[in-house]
């Protein structure tokens, strides 16, 4: 999650006492000095903006020009933070973009830049600047000239109340928006997952199961053809088709078990995860230690990280043995798998990991993973916890 990082300017050298004529005071005079010619140019386009869009706003055009409008505010705001963040050193994260709903179209997209929060406080910076830079300009002006010995303290003032005015109205409305953002970024994660998902399953019938059944269709049809006048190649055929349909249920049983394992949904995380690890390719040892099974969601996601972690771990490790520990900590349940392979695992490298990360940061959980060269890896993962009766409630 993002969080607002507002770091103040650095002190000004000591020559006068505790405010002096150093870099940043005479950063925030150029500030101060830039606000009028700035603040003017924005005070047009706003007013302009909002003008033509809300006369407008009776005919087709009105609101899309209005809409439009307010897209060029945020600009604005951007070239504002930019110009504090240079000259008064003062940093607030830029806000999110405003949220659209795919495939609203034209008339969604132009009603979430109506509702835009941070290009209307954007606008009404634009709107209160003028006045405020036409004073700045002033009095920095007069005291550059005629109140010297008082220059330090006229301009520390006005710049700390310009950063108090960038914070309060060109910054991410608050911690709700930038959940909200967050959240956002997550859910195409997880349509991108999912949507992945189901192609790797619909690749998995077209290729495995559903070719075989074609096979096997077209086997009992030509052993149909031969019973009456080579009774021995038919049953030989329909002894070939009933070795093909065993071969397709095996197919159909493992592609259920990698959408949903029974095994899951009967006895539970620990006997899952032991069936998980028997199909590894080096020994592992699995402890579950939990007070009560946890949310359906929540387990069939546990699961699958187990059942990444283990196939990395027989694919990528070179290891002799490994072992899986599941526990509760608090509101949390805790993954670790540990193998006494090679190391050298790196989510950053665009591996499964990476995937894996990405799927666990979705549903607010977290994957660290520890893999100096020569081993040993530990990948840990977070969960938040919910129980199973809280969540049929």
């Amino acid at each position: 999650m993002t969080t607002r990082s507002d770091r103040p300017a650095p002190a000004p050298s000591s020559r006068t006492g505790r405010l002096g004529f150093g870099a940043a005071m005479w950063k925030e005079v150029l500030h101060l000095l830039s606000n009028l010619p700035v603040s003017l140019v924005a005070f047009v386009y706003v007013t302009v903006a909002v003008a033509v869009g809300a006369a407008l706003s009776v005919t087709v055009v009105g609101l899309p020009l209005l809409a439009a409008g307010l897209a060029g505010a945020r600009l604005v705001g951007r070239v504002e933070r930019a110009r504090a963040r240079r000259l008064l050193g003062v940093r607030i994260d830029e806000p999110s973009r405003p949220p659209r709903r795919p495939g609203g179209g034209a008339a969604a997209a132009v009603w979430s830049a109506l509702r835009d929060a941070v290009a209307w406080r954007t606008v009404l910076y634009g709107f209160v600047r003028l006045p405020w830079g036409v004073l700045t300009f002033t009095v920095t002006l007069v005291a550059l000239v005629v109140l010297w010995p008082a220059l330090p303290y006229l301009v520390r003032a006005m710049a700390n109340a310009d950063r108090a005015m960038v914070r309060g109205l060109l910054g991410p409305s608050d911690e709700l928006e930038r959940r909200v953002a967050e959240l956002e970024s997550d859910r195409g994660v997880v349509v991108d997952v999912a949507a992945a998902d189901l192609r790797r399953i619909e690749r998995d019938l077209h290729d495995g199961a559903q070719a075989r059944l074609v096979a096997l269709a077209m086997g009992l049809g030509l052993a149909k053809e031969k019973a009456a006048e080579d009774p021995r190649a038919a049953a030989r055929m329909v002894e070939e088709a009933h070795g093909e349909v065993k071969l397709a249920l095996q197919e159909l049983r493992d592609l259920a078990r990698g959408i949903h394992p029974a095994v899951l949904t009967d006895r539970g995380l620990d006997a899952a995860l032991s069936s998980v690890a028997s199909r590894c390719t080096v020994p592992v040892t699995v402890t579950v230690d939990l007070p009560e099974r946890p949310a359906e969601a929540t387990e069939g996601i546990a699961y699958f990280t187990v059942s990444e972690l283990l196939q990395n771990v027989s694919k990528h490790a070179r290891a002799h043995h490994a072992t899986v520990d599941v526990w509760r900590t608090g509101d949390r349940l805790l993954i670790q798998v540990t193998d006494d392979g090679r190391g050298g695992a790196d989510p950053t490298r665009g591996t499964g990991l990476a995937g894996l990360a990405e799927r666990l940061d979705a549903v607010d959980g977290v994957l660290a993973v520890h893999s100096p060269e020569g081993g040993p890896t530990t990948a840990t993962a977070e969960l938040p916890w919910r129980s199973r009766t809280a969540a049929h409630r």
